[in-house]
């Protein structure tokens, strides 16, 4: 047959040329499954044929006349030789204000029982790279409620902050702070990969009803299949840029960057792909930028997202390849200490270890001065710690340490905040100067 009469025969079909007619499944192998005597691109939905009915599975690859998909769903009910119908890229995202105060699943399908979602628009789950030379700068700080960061770790609006936590530290509390206490229009948060309780708590307790009137959760949980945790992250990535695009200043926070990682890393092996570095392979170090990308800011007349992304550690490790990976593409870090949360001190945040890359650019000189000295004074008596305690530092050896010791538990108070506690920006700088005015001092 001639390509023109394959294009004819195509087009007489209703079918692209990157899709071909029903085929037949071959194998199961793992979650993956393994289709021949059809032809579709990668990325496109397949319709499964299954004991109850069809099913929807994405081509995620092919070798020679095999494609190779990944369900969005159990694979419970899929049969020997079933038939497999090429169908095209889905239906999208569902994007619009109507998504403000419900829940969705990781394709935007409404999961809250408020009864069914309708938008006038769709989306792609992938959208178009921003040029970079067309992006608005960050010269704006953003108010996210929480003493610690607003003082110390300042963020700019259009920043995308890495939070570094090992589990149980208050990472879940802490995003819930700052959905609530943050200065921004719409806050799209995405639970991907948490246990099915901690999504209900997080929204109910943690989020709280305050909180969800101005924010739409995009949730994957544990028990979703990888293509699901995938498709929810960049679900909430494309629903926070349909609000970015609307003029709205947007505060992104996805829990977690890792499981995102661990879904394509599942994906990437069944279909097999080569591990490189501790088990994951090389499409994983990929994806993470082209993700972390599509926030920020955007060009004139558009908004921005603040994304915070979550990086689990395992170990509390912060040399794990994720966590690696992600601090060299992110705009900063932010590290919570399992050991001050075992001491009670909540926000957990080390900020001896926390950074903001874009801190200089959206405060003045003498904040920076004020945060520099509290960091410094944290940092010394944290090293002399040991000393301190076993009662072999003698006072009047170094004037420095001895005003760190001084203020530690005005420090201490500084540095913590109650979970419902709410800190605006004038009250953290003002709070940054009275702690500081001592340490000033003496420089």
């Amino acid at each position: 047959m001639t390509l023109l009469s394959k294009l004819t025969a195509y087009q007489t079909s209703g079918l692209t040329p990157a899709m071909s007619a029903s085929g037949k499944l071959t194998r199961v192998v793992g979650l993956t499954l393994e289709a021949v005597g059809c032809t579709a691109a990668v990325g496109s939905v397949c319709k499964i044929q299954t004991q109850f009915g069809d099913m929807d599975a994405e081509v995620v690859g092919f070798s020679d006349d095999k494609l190779f998909l990944m369900p969005s769903e159990s694979l419970k009910g899929v049969i020997p030789g079933a038939r497999v119908t090429p169908v095209g890229q889905g239906a999208g995202v569902p994007v619009g204000m109507e998504l403000l105060g419900r829940v969705v699943n990781g394709i935007g399908q409404p999961i809250d029982g408020l009864g069914p979602l309708i938008t006038s628009t769709t989306a792609d789950f992938s959208a178009k790279p921003i040029n970079p030379m067309a992006r608005r700068p960050i010269n704006t700080a953003m108010d996210v409620g929480v003493r610690a960061i607003n003082a110390i770790i300042t963020v700019g609006q259009g920043q995308r902050m890495g939070l570094f936590a090992g589990s149980g530290v208050g990472k879940s509390v802490l995003l819930g702070m700052m959905t609530r206490g943050a200065k921004a229009d719409v806050v799209v948060v995405g639970l991907i990969g948490e246990r099915g309780r901690e999504v209900k708590e997080f929204i109910d307790e943690i989020l709280g009803i305050e909180g969800r009137e101005r924010a739409v959760v995009v949730a994957a949980p544990a028990d979703a299949s990888p293509l699901m945790r995938l498709k929810g992250c960049e679900t909430a990535l494309t629903m926070a840029e349909y609000f970015r695009d609307q003029g709205l200043n947007v505060l992104l926070l996805m829990d977690s960057l890792t499981r995102y990682a661990q879904a394509q890393r599942e994906i990437a092996l069944a279909v097999g792909e080569p591990p490189a570095s501790k088990g994951y392979p090389p499409s994983v170090f990929a994806r993470l930028p082209a993700l972390v990308e599509r926030a920020g800011n955007g060009g004139e007349g558009q908004g921005g997202i603040t994304a915070f992304f979550t990086v689990l550690t395992e170990g509390d490790d912060l040399q794990d390849p994720i966590a690696d990976a992600s601090r060299a593409i992110l705009d900063g870090h932010i590290v919570l200490s399992r050991q001050l949360a075992d001491s009670g001190h909540y926000p957990a945040i080390d900020i001896e270890k926390s950074i903001s890359r874009v801190m200089p650019a959206v405060t003045s000189p003498e904040h920076q001065k004020q945060a520099r000295a509290v960091k410094q004074a944290y940092a010394l008596y944290q090293q002399n710690h040991d000393l301190i305690n076993l009662g072999a530092y003698q006072s009047g050896a170094d004037p420095r340490l001895d005003m760190a010791i001084l203020i530690r538990p005005r420090l201490e108070h500084f540095l913590t905040q109650s979970m419902k506690d709410i800190v605006e920006m004038p009250m953290c700088l003002a709070d940054l100067e009275v702690v500081s005015k001592p340490l000033m001092q003496l420089n």
